[in-house]
């Protein structure tokens, strides 16, 4: 109490300083016994820093008894709680002063694990403040005003210009990493949502190409990752399962097999009768007419024309499910035809509104600030669009489903679109930002390795199943060139084949930066060496191996040698393992913000490289000449333990599933 009752009488002090040297200042500007402006100068540096003295006073005042460092980051994410233990020593040291902490990791072991880089800052913003001081002096402000002890952090020192190194203690790397082989890699603890991911959507009577390979990856990989942090997802695919061409589709099948109510038709390569139908559509005006009479139809619900309709979907649903299985994708789908009994209520609503305005006969809506191309709501001849089953379809998810967030991933062509779907469903009340998070997921297109689009020698779109049959045949001829075949068992081998094939596609896409193109080359996604799923499933397959080569408990009880092992980090390839698996957490959090899944790719690879200098450093089982094993080092084998689980964890987000033997 004496402490703060000299802190109180100071301020007062300094309040009454500061009221004499603004009377003066006054009188200076009125020319009062102004004598030269070099002394105007002076004294409005004195009150500068006098009012920075009486901020900090007041601050230890208002925090006596200490600064709260708990915040809203999850406390398994270092960069989280580095940035509060330091954003408490910046208040205290500089109240009022506008900067962040601002954490890296370091480039350098040398330089710390990571760095405080908001000394230079600060600096910059006393000097506006006339307020003399240096980077390092801020830095070293700033250590004396940190919380002791921070559990996480061993030490910490001024280096170079002004930055504070930030080093690790063992002790805590050792306590995460057992807390993670006892409880598992868990999820931070962020505020659940619901939420919808609209991804996939191929078009009824088209076969899914390359095309649509990119939305499907992405868009499953984002839905495990959402699912790992326990959201509610929906994921939905909005399949093109209405509109004019089904006219054209219905008119080709009552003339190609007339008893299509009676016996099922044998179309088995709907994309030929696609083909087919279209060229009579082109040609054939009395087929068009028929085809437009088909439409009216089946919109308007008659039996015949919607068992047609049903018919040919679910040709088209058996081919694209063939498809999701292969890649172990989960959908419900929700197509255009869900949508349509609420596309007349949301146009009703819009008009109601005053919304909609008349151009050229249709009828369309401006977003907030009325730029850009508009939606066209409702066509000249009172149809609707894709735009009209958008706006219904949003409305449908954020006010039926109560979606908290909804996530779109299209390529990046559509970004435009859907911006302008997002300033329209805010302008009618629909999307509520304050409320609601709305995400388009874009992605570059897909070339070949002549730096084009990709397509066939022919110039045709490639398609998604002959793509993944190329995939098949040659992860099998990289698996007999390792002669994996003299190893395996058939079943093995075949497990083997699909993990490496459909493994280095989906791993070639992920690893790209979502927002580029990227060129679609096997002989890449199948080099053993480098940033390539193959690579890391055989680095995985290795890691599970070692366990196994211990026997006893170590092969058969892993969890009795978790519970009964003292874990201790002594080599410093050790220590460089651990702490890239504790980084885990923090590259969730970063690929929260930006839905971009490359980060999680670069830090798959970042593990597997550095386990392999730690096993190349440090032996975990030591053999004598017989073979036999003599020594096990149980510390190093959870190592691996928990480097297997970490990396078992990002491969289910990603969707690669690692087998025992490769």
């Amino acid at each position: 109490m004496a402490e703060l009752d000299n802190a109180a009488k100071c301020v007062k002090n300094i309040e009454q300083e500061i009221r004499l040297l603004q009377t003066e200042i006054s009188n200076t500007r009125q020319g009062i016994g102004l004598e030269d402006n070099a002394e105007l100068k002076k004294l409005m540096e004195e009150n500068v820093r006098l009012k920075h003295r009486l901020e900090i006073l007041k601050s230890a005042i208002a925090k006596e008894g200490g600064d709260d460092a708990s915040g809203s980051f999850p406390k398994e994410s270092i960069i989280g709680v580095l940035q509060e233990v330091f954003g408490a020593a910046i208040r205290k040291a500089y109240p009022g002063a506008p900067v962040a902490a601002v954490i890296t990791i370091s480039t350098s072991p040398k330089f710390g694990d990571y760095q405080c880089n908001s000394a230079m800052q600060i600096a910059q913003h006393l000097k506006q403040q006339s307020v003399k001081t240096t980077p390092r002096e801020v830095a070293q402000n700033l250590i004396n005003e940190l919380q002791s002890p921070v559990a996480c952090i061993e030490k910490v020192e001024v280096a170079g210009a002004g930055y504070v190194n930030i080093f690790l203690s063992r002790s805590y790397g050792e306590q995460r990493i057992m807390r993670l082989l006892k409880e598992g890699i868990l999820a931070p603890g962020l505020e659940k949502k619901r939420v919808v991911v609209d991804f996939s959507s191929p078009n009824v009577a088209k076969e899914m190409h390359v095309g649509h390979l990119r939305s499907t990856i992405i868009g499953d990989s984002i839905c495990r990752f959402l699912e790992f942090l326990g959201h509610d997802v929906l994921r939905i695919n909005h399949i093109g399962d209405w509109g004019t061409q089904f006219g054209m589709l219905i008119a080709h099948l009552q003339d190609r097999f007339p008893d299509f109510q009676t016996v099922s038709p044998p179309i088995s390569d709907l994309q030929a009768f696609y083909k087919e139908s279209k060229v009579r559509f082109d040609s054939d005006e009395t087929f068009k007419k028929r085809a437009y009479e088909c439409v009216v139809k089946l919109q308007s619900g008659e039996p015949t024309y919607l068992k047609a309709w049903n018919l040919i979907c679910d040709v088209s649903r058996r081919e694209f499910q063939t498809i999701y299985n292969r890649l172990d994708v989960k959908l419900i789908e929700r197509g255009e035809s869900f949508y349509q009994s609420r596309m007349q209520k949301i146009v009703d609503e819009l008009k109601g509104s005053g919304l909609l305005e008349e151009d050229e006969g249709r009828l369309i809506m401006w977003g907030e600030d009325h730029t850009g191309i508009p939606l066209t709501v409702v066509k000249s001849d009172g149809g609707f669009t894709y735009d009209t089953s958008d706006m219904a379809a949003i409305k449908q998810r954020l006010h039926e489903e109560k979606a908290d967030w909804l996530i779109y991933v299209t390529d990046a062509g559509q970004a435009t679109h859907f911006q302008t779907i997002f300033s329209c469903a805010k302008r009618a009340k629909i999307l509520d930002l304050s409320k609601h998070r709305v995400d388009h997921v874009g992605f570059g297109v897909v070339l070949g390795e002549d730096g084009k689009k990709f397509k066939t020698r022919s110039g045709d779109t490639v398609k998604l199943a002959e793509l993944l049959d190329e995939g098949l045949k040659r992860s099998m001829d990289k698996l007999m060139q390792k002669e994996r075949n003299l190893v395996l068992t058939p079943d093995e081998l075949q497990a083997a084949q699909e993990s490496v094939a459909y493994g280095c596609i989906k791993y070639a896409d992920l690893s790209h930066n979502r927002n580029n193109e990227y060129v679609f080359s096997f002989d890449k996604m199948l080099e053993d060496k480098g940033n390539t799923a193959v690579y890391l499933l055989y680095a995985y397959t290795r890691i599970r191996s070692i366990a196994r080569n211990c026997g006893g408990d170590y092969a058969n009880n892993i969890e009795q040698v978790i519970n009964s092992t003292e874990f201790k980090i002594e080599h410093e390839k050790e220590w460089k393992l651990a702490k890239v698996l504790l980084r885990f957490t923090d590259v969730t959090l970063l690929i929260m913000k930006n839905l971009s899944l490359h980060y999680l790719c670069e830090f798959v690879y970042e593990i597997c490289t550095t386990f392999s200098e730690f096993y190349d450093s440090c032996y975990c089982i030591e053999k004598n000449k017989q073979g036999e094993i003599v020594k096990v080092y149980a510390s190093r084998v959870l190592l691996c333990e928990a480097t297997s689980r970490v990396l078992g964890k990002c491969f289910d987000i990603l969707g690669l599933k690692p087998v025992h033997k490769i």
